[in-house]
């Protein structure tokens, strides 16, 4: 079934830490209650806590110190750093990404073999499990490869040429919207829409799921961009 997944144990653990430090009047340095209190209080597992925890580490929220517990940490400032800023912006290139790969989408809703959307339906599947486990670095090369493969079906040689050429900035703009772990599930989310779409055969759906995807990406991101 292509349906939309409620929210991961994990990643409901995470929001409830959150509301946890701003609601309880933690300050940085001070320490959270134990692990196993803290399991306890938001009533999930040990290892859902711990992935929660790793989450909130990567935002710099937190601070997981082995046999002294876990302290919160002053929230770091905001933005990202875009290493291709010299060649190409973030804008410039989520623009671009939003022009060709929702045609590519498009057409290769009328293309896909069946044997091609098995090979989505597991993509998807594996990025969801890579999500869940905290593996963005995977997750976001799963994305490229999902992209990478409706560009393929699209028959279009020159934009898929585009894409291979600049690989690396366009692999560093899906790894992006994984900066914030708390809402990595709504790039599997919006894929699962897509998938969806493509299997219905249907150009306009796929394209119009696959210019949201991109739009809701670069927004998770911080970027904005006008079409």
């Amino acid at each position: 079934m292509l349906d939309t997944l409620p929210r991961a144990v994990p990643e409901q653990a995470l929001h409830s830490i959150r509301k946890l430090i701003e609601e309880g009047g933690y300050q940085p340095g001070d320490a959270l209650p134990s692990q196993r209190d803290l399991a306890e209080q938001l009533g999930v597992s040990r290892a859902s806590l711990r992935e929660a925890l790793s989450s909130l580490s990567a935002l710099g929220l937190v601070s997981v110190q082995p046999g002294k517990g876990v302290f919160v940490q002053a929230p770091a400032p905001t933005g990202f750093a875009w290493p291709y800023a010299e060649q190409v912006s973030a804008s410039d290139t989520f623009q671009l990404r939003y022009a060709l790969e929702g045609f590519a989408a498009g057409q290769a809703a009328l293309a896909l073999t069946a044997d091609d959307l098995d090979r989505l339906e597991a993509n998807v599947g594996a990025m969801r499990r890579e999500l869940q486990a905290g593996n963005f670095e995977a997750a976001a090369r799963l994305d490229f490869a999902f992209h990478q493969q409706l560009l393929q079906a699209c028959g279009n040689h020159a934009m898929l040429q585009v894409i291979t050429t600049s690989q690396e900035i366009f692999l560093e703009s899906q790894k992006l919207p994984f900066i914030r772990p708390e809402r990595a599930m709504e790039t599997w989310q919006e894929h699962r829409k897509i998938l969806r779409a493509l299997a219905q055969r249907s150009q306009t759906g796929a394209q119009k799921a696959m210019q949201l995807h991109i739009r809701n990406a670069a927004s998770r991101t911080g970027v904005v961009f006008s079409v």
